[in-house]
This record gives structure tokens, sequence and C-alpha cells, in this order.
């Protein structure tokens, strides 16, 4: 059988061949893609009060409540740890309640009351909690200590409002500021050195003095 049976021959075969290999070697035709235009940032303009103080700022929208008090308004009190809600360094007292500062926009606040560590009490005249970590030796490093005392008064002041927990027995009563609810309700305050049985002891004092 010869190759022209079919009406195939091998000069044909050699020269599809090279005809396929360079429609191959051919590059593809590139589009040419227009960079994609990127919108400035806006800003906006929020008024709150922080620590008794009316304040105005002009942020961008994407600017933390963290980063509005400490790169702002430059209170340093206030601490950036993890940056993602999970450590509570950063945590401060919104309108009577604590709140992560890092997971929350600055421009969400406005017209809200703000009290930061510093608002709490100052070195010559000590916030009565400030005064029992004090006491009580409630940190070592200090590093989570503003975010750990800002929290510590707000759980204090959610058990005297009635607030329960997921520890609270009885919907039906007033909770009571035990170890388990303090203990419950501090979780969400991580402290890398370990002084959670000092800080219980601070706080189980003022407890004490409010009970």
């Amino acid at each position: 059988m010869k190759d022209d049976d079919f009406g195939i021959t091998r000069r044909g075969v050699l020269a599809s061949g090279g005809a396929s290999f360079a429609i191959a070697s051919i590059p593809p035709a590139r589009a040419e893609i227009a960079p994609a235009s990127q919108p400035m940032p806006a800003a906006m303009k929020v008024a709150l009060t922080v620590n008794g103080k009316k304040r105005e700022l002009e942020v961008d929208t994407r600017t933390t409540l963290l980063d509005a008090l400490r790169e702002h308004l430059h209170l340093t009190g206030t601490k950036k740890g993890c940056d993602h809600g999970q450590c509570g360094a950063c945590t401060v007292i919104v309108d009577g309640r604590r709140i992560n500062s890092c997971l929350s926009l600055a421009v969400m606040h406005e017209g809200d009351e703000v009290t930061t560590i510093e608002g709490l009490g100052t070195p010559e005249k000590l916030h009565p909690m400030q005064a029992a970590f004090v006491k009580h030796d409630g940190y070592q490093c200090g590093y989570c200590t503003p975010g750990q005392i800002c929290s510590a008064v707000a759980v204090l002041d959610e058990i005297r409002r009635g607030v329960p927990s997921h520890v609270t027995r009885d919907l039906n009563a007033r909770p009571r500021a035990t170890n388990d609810e303090m203990r419950e309700r501090m979780s969400g305050n991580i402290c890398r050195c370990g002084a959670y049985s000092n800080i219980l002891e601070a706080m189980t004092e003022i407890a004490g003095r409010r009970g």
C-alpha cells in the first residue's frame, strides 16, 4: 500500500506540520487594558464627645475609632493589640457601653460620648477602679490594662443595671457580681501576663463598695 493511495504524501504531511508549527508560534494579540482609575478615599466630618470634651474631626471614612483616638486625638492610652477585636486592649466606653474600638468606624459615632482610660481618672485623682488595680497589682506589663480597666468599669455597671450574661442562672433576678459573672463578662479581655486573679480581686473590692 502506498501513501498516495489515500491521497496523502510525505511531502503533504511535512508541509501541514510546518504550517501548524508556524501558526502555534505566533504570539496571541494582547488587548491594551486601560488601568482602572482608583477613586480617592472619601473624608467625612464627625463630631463626638471624648472624655467630656466636644471634638470635631475630618477623617477617612475607613478610619476606625481606635485610630481616630490614637492618631487624630493623640489619646494613646487606648492600645492597639490584635486589631481584630479578639484581645480587648482597645476597649473604650461609648454611651455607657464597652466596645472594641478597633472594630468600629469613627464616622459611626456622630454625637456619641466616648470615654477612654484618660477620661476615667488622672494620676492625681484616680478612678476607684484604677486605684483598685494598683492596690491589687492587677497588671504586669500594663499593655492591656487600659482596656481591662474600661471593661471592668462597664462590667460592674452592666451588673448594676441588671443585664444578664451567659452564666446568669436566674433571668428573673438581678445578677450579682459573683466570680463567675465577672470572669464571664471579662473573658473578652486577654492578659498575656496572667494577672486575672488580681484583676478579679480589684473588681470584687469595687463591687463590694457598690453592693
